[in-house]
């Protein structure tokens, strides 16, 4: 890399916030439930956009619903559900926005049969990280059999906007899988914080 910058997956070269993200969310565990829920609804609004449109819009995500509290996003009223239709500061499509409400009701019913939401998405890897080495972008899946059995249990459980796509890139973001290439200087980071990361 040139001006001394360290070197990074090259999908996030394009701008400053986009390399911020990379360098400290992107692939890093997270194991906290409603944490998941949330990544996982804004990867639901990615769909047939690039990443970097709702990365943009994240802030104003979390402010409309409410930090992606599924009890509270479900006790939302008419009015205020209403109002996120005309929300500039999210994509304003209603089968979107509605999703993550479904979304919300689906992730309440699993609670309530005794599913801690973490600890069950994290199953379709085995409860713990899966370690890649890919050397190059072009060597990465945009989905594989974890994210196609991910994709139709939510899907069963009622969660829209949740194709293995969709659920191979929500892995990618929360650290299921490390697809940082092995030359990106969080590589190493990412392998030791995976090494230690316990459900």
């Amino acid at each position: 890399m040139t001006n001394n910058q360290p070197e990074r997956c090259s999908w996030c070269e394009s701008a400053d916030d986009y390399r911020a993200y990379h360098d400290n969310v992107w692939g890093r565990p997270v194991r906290e439930s409603q944490e998941l829920f949330a990544k996982l609804c804004l990867d639901g609004q990615q769909a047939g956009l690039s990443w970097i449109t709702i990365l943009r819009k994240q802030a104003g995500y979390e402010n409309a619903f409410l930090n992606f509290n599924p009890q509270a996003i479900v006790a939302m009223s008419d009015e205020h559900r209403e109002a996120l239709y005309t929300n500039r500061d999210i994509i304003r499509s209603k089968k979107k926005i509605d999703a993550i409400f479904t979304n919300a009701e689906a992730y309440l019913a699993l609670e309530k049969q005794g599913e801690d939401f973490g600890r069950w998405l994290w199953s379709f890897v085995g409860g713990k990280p899966v370690i890649n080495s890919y050397k190059t972008q072009a060597q990465i899946p945009t989905e594989n059999e974890a994210s196609r059995a991910m994709a139709k249990a939510l899907k069963k459980a009622g969660f829209k906007f949740v194709g293995p796509t969709i659920c191979y890139a929500f892995m990618e973001a929360v650290g299921m899988v490390n697809d940082h290439v092995v030359s990106c200087h969080c590589y190493e980071p990412v392998v030791q914080q995976m090494k230690q990361f316990t459900l």
